[in-house]
């Protein structure tokens, strides 16, 4: 028998363990990368989606409400404001905002976005959702 035949078969199966080795660390690495990044896309998404959800009930309960308080107004100033917030309400109906596939939820955003300015503006409240969400983090019961 040749000994330095030995050394190479030797030799074959070093490089051979240490590319399967190789190959089977790539592929862990690969998976955990994987399950990490869905989780990590599932808490952002549902985070990202949890504060667009308070957002628009926010937008939603501030037209309600100020639409109880100009229908006692019968006057023209008020029927402007309640076309207005009208519109808004609409808006919120009406939106796709339930798929976060959909390519028109960022563009349904900024319509709802605009009409809040525009009623705020309109109601003469310097009112922003931001500043409202800073108010309410801060309150504790």
């Amino acid at each position: 028998m040749d000994g330095g035949h030995g050394a190479e078969d030797l030799f074959d199966t070093i490089i051979l363990a240490d590319e399967r080795f190789r190959g089977e660390g790539y592929q862990e690495g690969f998976e955990k990368g994987t399950h990490r990044g869905l989780r990590d896309g599932r808490r952002h998404g549902a985070s990202h989606g949890a504060k667009l959800s308070s957002e628009i009930s926010f937008y939603y309960g501030f037209a309600v409400t100020w639409k109880c308080l100009l229908q006692r107004n019968p006057d023209e100033k008020s029927r402007k404001r309640l076309k207005v917030l009208e519109a808004l309400l609409g808006l919120i109906q009406t939106s796709r905002l339930d798929d976060p596939q959909s390519e028109k939820l960022q563009d349904s955003t900024e319509k709802l976005r605009a009409k809040f300015r525009q009623v705020c503006s309109m109601l003469s409240v310097p009112m922003d959702f931001k500043d409202y969400m800073k108010t309410a983090a801060g309150t504790s019961f």
